[in-house]
């Protein structure tokens, strides 16, 4: 008798945001190769131009709005009949000296780094739970959120919040089969900060690091589709270093 094959799990719908560029980009595109509907989220009109080289969907939207927040989050799952997995991958980042950082650039911070996530989580886990299949929720933190360094009060603080967010929601939408966990990258080399980076100071990232080396886009992007994937079913509420060994708790 022939061996019973099992059939191919069906295409995940997956939701990125920030995926305009960096490591958003590199994320989506490592759903798109593991066969995946990918919709880009990004405030940036560049964002259909990625999605359009990926073959994936994009939407445009300011995460920093709360409107605009949960109409593209909505608009992005409409997009492809539904959820499956939410990566929460847009930020922003500056050095501000701890006495100089005024409200607004507080504010900023986390309402972009923060409450765009809570706002997206809300959208996406109500369709998760309507849908009865559960789901995944990977969002972004930081090496800094952990052990954030002098001129990044505001951006530290706002990364350790994504991480008690991530925890919180994890232990509220377990019950529906929903797991969330956070990445919390170390320094990863994007175009980004390509103009203003020197060979010195990518040495001296890369000294922090057992491996030698700063982290890839690839690197977190192995890391989103891994939690997305059946081998994390029991992985919830967990803040995951992709540091290179330059944190270890």
């Amino acid at each position: 008798m022939a061996a019973m094959t099992s059939p191919e799990a069906p295409p995940r719908r997956v939701v990125v945001t920030g995926a305009a560029r960096g490591i958003g980009a590199s994320i989506a595109a490592a759903f798109v190769a593991a066969g995946d509907q990918v919709v880009l989220l990004d405030r940036s009109a560049v964002v259909a131009d990625t999605a359009a080289d990926l073959g994936a969907k994009s939407v445009t939207c300011d995460l920093a709005d709360p409107v605009d927040a949960r109409r593209g989050t909505a608009e992005a799952i409409d997009t492809v009949g539904g959820v499956d997995v939410l990566v929460n991958n847009a930020g922003v980042f500056e050095i501000v000296p701890l006495l100089e950082i005024d409200a607004d650039q507080w504010s900023r911070m986390f309402d972009v780094n923060t409450r765009s996530m809570l706002l997206t989580i809300q959208v996406a886990a109500r369709r998760m739970i309507e849908q009865g299949t559960g789901g995944r929720i990977v969002n972004m933190a930081s090496m800094g959120g952990k052990d954030g360094e002098a001129g990044q009060a505001h951006y530290a603080a706002s990364k350790a919040a994504v991480i008690s967010l991530t925890q919180v929601a994890a232990k509220e939408l377990g019950a529906h089969q929903i797991t969330v966990n956070s990445i919390c990258p170390g320094y990863v080399l994007t175009e980004m900060g390509a103009d203003t980076r020197t060979p010195e100071m990518v040495a001296g990232w890369s000294a922090k690091s057992p491996l030698g080396r700063c982290g890839s886009p690839d690197d977190v992007a192995a890391m989103a589709v891994h939690l997305a994937s059946p081998s994390a079913a029991y992985l919830t509420g967990q803040a995951f270093n992709v540091t290179g060994g330059m944190i270890m708790h």
